[in-house]
């Protein structure tokens, strides 16, 4: 078997993605459900809420890609960073789905460096609002200042919501930035 089911119901294959198959629905509830940092957290803390911070943070025109950029992850689940940099195989699938994701939604492959950016902002400030504390230094984060404001996590049902509606809008505005 070489397919997952998916919260819609489709068999959506692992090693042959279709674009097709990808659904919104599908990456909301999953993401939603989704806790970062492998679930280390101090409380639950989805992808999905750390998809919209990220969107936040990027000017307008990114915030579609910014939005889908751990769109993988709903159907891969979230590898932690160290295992995932070790193996090859695993980024095969995520780039496979992810240039899925992208022939679905009409968006570059290559993500901008304001999402690169952002997403360490994100993380800088999860692991200062979400993480236990821990004096060691993530070389990943260094010059990176989080943001002001403090993350206060969604529960899964409002995180599910609250990204399906930003995903759809930025949709419709892309549609309309295309169609003009």
């Amino acid at each position: 078997m070489n397919w997952i089911l998916t919260s819609t119901g489709k068999h959506f294959d692992l090693f042959e993605p279709d674009a097709d198959m990808i659904d919104p629905r599908d990456i909301s509830h999953s993401l939603a459900h989704l806790c970062r940092f492998n679930g280390h957290t101090r409380e639950f803390y989805s992808v999905a809420q750390h998809s919209c911070i990220v969107a936040e943070l990027v000017p307008e025109e990114h915030k579609l890609a910014a939005l889908l950029h751990d769109a993988p992850e709903a159907y891969l689940g979230d590898m932690t960073r160290p295992l995932k940099q070790w193996i090859s195989t695993y980024q095969h699938f995520e780039d496979c789905i992810w240039w899925r994701i992208c022939e679905h939604f009409d968006i570059a492959p290559e993500l901008p460096a304001c999402i690169h950016k952002a997403d360490l902002i994100a993380l800088a400030t999860e692991r200062r609002d979400l993480m236990p504390t821990d004096p060691a230094i993530w070389d990943c984060l260094v010059g990176i200042e989080p943001m002001v404001e403090i993350i206060r996590p969604w529960p899964a049902a409002e995180a599910r919501l609250t990204y399906y509606q930003q995903l759809m809008d930025q949709l419709a505005i892309e549609h309309r930035r295309k169609a003009a």
